[in-house]
């Protein structure tokens, strides 16, 4: 099945070209034209959204979840046509690809069957006490609400399962929440056929058409336009810290202040006790080269720091390190720009007093080759450079001299998504040492494995403090990620024909 793209936005049900189109850019295969957003495109998609919430927040629970697993029907039949164009905009393999679907339609369905049972209304209720003395008590009852129309804008380095239906998406549905994504435009040929795949999924479930719009293309103005819009109540996003730290501040500049919840970057540090350093240092460090390389490092979970004390084993991880990576290829990056902030990135690091070289390569254009470095714990704590994140295949290697080292580094870390401890039974003292530090610094912290891979479950938490994400509280996958767009309403002694059903 062969998909042909027709470039335009989907805003309330309908198919709009724009005045204006851009082109897509892709790895490989035909480039197309693609309606640019505006202003007035966000507003139509805001409305639409608001009207639609009239009835679409009001759904059973039964509805959504019908209307959710529809929705994956209709993206597993355009599964060959998914891989087509994802794969020609991307130059992700096609197995990759397969894998993100799966991951994708996964999700929603499992919020689909999540929100049928209930628990993540958090419904309580206090009894009426009308002799307690000095003061009788009211009944309370409450419940969790869907707070309105949700933007969401698509993720680069995950056309399905963090874009038009991916994860933030789905959350929202499941609330019980219209959605306006902003589609990026590195996949728009994706978006556009997974938005056909939503809007055949309204039609069929005969839901307001206004509870699903896609915008494609548009610059800043847009974007700043869709978080501002007095319609829109939350917003999720997953991208750069610069990018999302604008938007974050926009909509804390609202006349009505709105959630941003924003999947900022990590560099997601491994920490290598010295028992298993000892024991499987070589082993360990094979495993971080595969996941370091893995995708062309373009995760936001990419383990890019490991953390070794001094010694012959140390070295023996750095050379086994280097030796793995450098039998890795080049891979095609998802895009131009993601290309050359990889480069840019490598150069910071680079260029930074103290670092020494461990491997270098030669990237072009679209590709990327591993990087190595090292740099000592005394060098990595005068250099905050050095902790920010490099998006890509590479890896800084940072030699501690002794366990209080390796401590102050721990400390001197700002929000991570992840962060991994690589132990054996012996290492168990030194681990409790670092824990109450490293849970003040991640969202999920990992023993004897690697970031790369999140798994959608009821207790996985994607986010962190910042710079990981701009909600600590929140994740970005997961069922627990449908209460971003929730909130808790007390009913005191109404009748229970006023109560939500």
């Amino acid at each position: 099945m062969t998909f042909n793209p027709h470039g335009k936005h989907l805003i309330a049900g309908e198919w709009l070209a724009g005045s204006e189109t851009f082109k897509s850019s892709p790895a490989h295969g035909p480039a197309h034209d693609y309606s640019v957003g505006s202003i007035a495109n966000v507003d139509a998609a805001a409305q639409a959204a608001e009207d639609a919430f009239w009835s679409f927040g009001y759904t059973t629970r039964e509805e959504r979840a019908a209307f959710l697993h529809k929705i994956a029907d209709e993206i597993e039949a355009r599964a060959d046509a998914i891989t087509e164009i994802g794969t020609q905009e991307t130059g992700l393999p096609e197995g990759r690809l397969q894998g993100e679907r799966g991951r994708t339609t996964g999700q929603i369905r499992m919020f689909a069957d999540h929100i049928l049972k209930g628990d993540y209304l958090d419904e309580r209720h206090d009894a009426a006490l009308p002799d307690r003395a000095p003061l009788p008590r009211p009944e309370l009852k409450m419940i969790q609400r869907p707070i309105g129309p949700i933007a969401v804008f698509g993720a680069s380095n995950f056309p399905l399962a963090f874009s038009t239906a991916g994860g933030d998406t789905a959350a929202a549905l499941a609330a019980g929440c219209p959605v306006v994504v902003k589609g990026h435009s590195a996949h728009p040929g994706t978006g556009e056929i997974i938005a056909e795949a939503v809007h055949a999924a309204i039609k069929a479930c005969d839901m307001h058409p206004g509870v699903f719009s896609l915008i494609q293309g548009g610059n800043r103005e847009v974007g700043a336009a869709v978080v501002q819009h007095p319609l829109i109540k939350a917003v999720g996003f997953t991208g750069s810290l610069a990018g999302g730290r604008a938007l974050f501040d926009l909509c804390a500049q609202r006349p009505e202040p709105i959630p941003f919840f924003g999947e900022l970057g990590s560099v997601n540090p491994m920490f290598i006790m010295d028992n298993a350093l000892e024991n499987r240092g070589e082993e360990i460090a094979k495993g971080w080269a595969g996941s370091l390389a893995m995708g062309a490092g373009q995760f936001c979970t990419n383990p890019g720091i490991a953390v070794v004390q001094a010694g012959e084993k140390g070295e023996s991880f750095i050379a086994t390190a280097q030796e793995a990576l450098g039998a890795t290829g080049t891979q095609t990056m998802l895009t131009d720009g993601i290309a050359n902030a990889y480069r840019d990135g490598q150069r910071r690091i680079a260029e930074t007093a103290g670092v020494q070289e461990v491997l270098t390569s030669m990237c072009d254009q679209r590709d990327a080759a591993p990087y190595m470095y090292r740099t000592s714990a005394e060098n990595w704590l005068k250099n905050e450079v050095l902790a920010e994140e490099v998006f890509g295949p590479l890896g800084v290697v940072v030699v501690a001299e002794n366990a209080d080292e390796m401590q102050q580094i721990a400390r001197s870390l700002q929000g991570q998504l992840t962060c991994t401890l690589h132990m054996d039974e012996a290492d168990t003292a030194a681990a409790q040492r670092l824990m109450p530090v490293l849970e003040r610094k991640a969202g999920r912290i990992l023993a004897n494995g690697f970031p790369t891979g999140v798994e959608v479950s009821d207790t996985m938490v994607h986010g962190g403090p910042y710079p990981a994400s701009t909600n600590f509280g929140a994740t970005s996958v997961g069922t627990m990620s449908i209460r971003r767009f929730l909130r808790p309403v007390c009913y005191q002694n109404l009748p229970d024909a006023l109560l939500p059903a």
